[in-house]
């Protein structure tokens, strides 16, 4: 998708969305969109430390169609290999992207997806339940294309990209509605421009942001470099073991 923001790949965050920044922030924005197609990543041992899968989902556990909308608020806490992220979910910030997330959440669906594009000083993306899901990983070239086979409607955005701000990832200014379960965690308060509202924002991190910065710490490769995107793919999986959801 885009962003990475693959904005999906998410799809892979491409070239599309953002202006781009430089390479991995230097002028334009990295576009959040799907990223341009990767070379073969090579086959490394499991990051430290050692990490366990989650039990599968069941075949019919998510939803077939986009989620209703979710208006309240719920702390949803991420157990990955390099620790945990805990994510105060709001629907006044978005409730469409908030539901979908929610949904998603609760049936396991982002249970053993490894985050697909890491991009230091702009976000970490994750959510590709098709190809980027351990033991089995897709086709390198496709990982951040992948999802639930269902969208959303884009949220009006509201609130500023700062950091902490976790939103849903989507092909794209050009592609509207595009949004699903691919999404991105922003690094830096100034990852975008002031004025971005193309990536619809559901909630914050409120503990783990210092997981968030190991995991944009992990060497990337395997992408072609260009102007508008960065060799952003991890070489070490990043994997989300686990995910809870408590609300009020």
């Amino acid at each position: 998708m885009t962003l990475v923001p693959n904005l999906n790949r998410a799809g892979r965050l491409a070239a599309v969305g953002l202006v781009a920044m430089l390479v991995t922030g230097c002028t334009a924005v990295p576009a959040v969109s799907p990223t341009p197609s990767p070379t073969a990543m090579p086959t490394l041992g499991p990051t430290t430390p050692p990490y366990t899968l989650a039990p599968s989902m069941a075949a019919d556990a998510c939803p077939t169609s986009a989620p209703v909308s979710y208006t309240g608020t719920a702390t949803v806490t991420m157990t990955t290999n390099f620790g945990n992220m805990v994510i105060k979910v709001d629907g006044s910030l978005g409730a469409n992207a908030a539901g979908a997330f929610l949904a998603l959440s609760r049936c396991g669906y982002y249970n053993n997806i490894i985050f697909h594009r890491v991009v230091p000083g702009f976000v970490i993306q994750v959510g590709d339940g098709t190809y980027a899901r351990e033991p089995n990983l897709g086709d390198a070239a496709k990982r951040g294309s992948g999802g639930p086979g269902w969208t959303i409607k884009d949220d009006k955005v509201t609130a500023a990209y700062k950091r902490g701000t976790v939103a849903i990832a989507n092909q794209g200014s050009s592609a509207p509605n595009t949004g699903n379960s691919q999404f991105f965690i922003v690094l830096s308060d100034s990852a975008f421009p002031a004025g971005t509202t193309g990536y619809s924002i559901f909630g914050n991190v409120t503990t783990g942001m210092d997981v968030a910065d190991r995991i944009a710490a992990v060497p990337t490769g395997g992408e072609p470099a260009t102007s508008s995107d960065t060799a952003s793919m991890p070489l070490q999986p990043i994997v989300i073991t686990g995910t809870t959801i408590t609300t009020p």
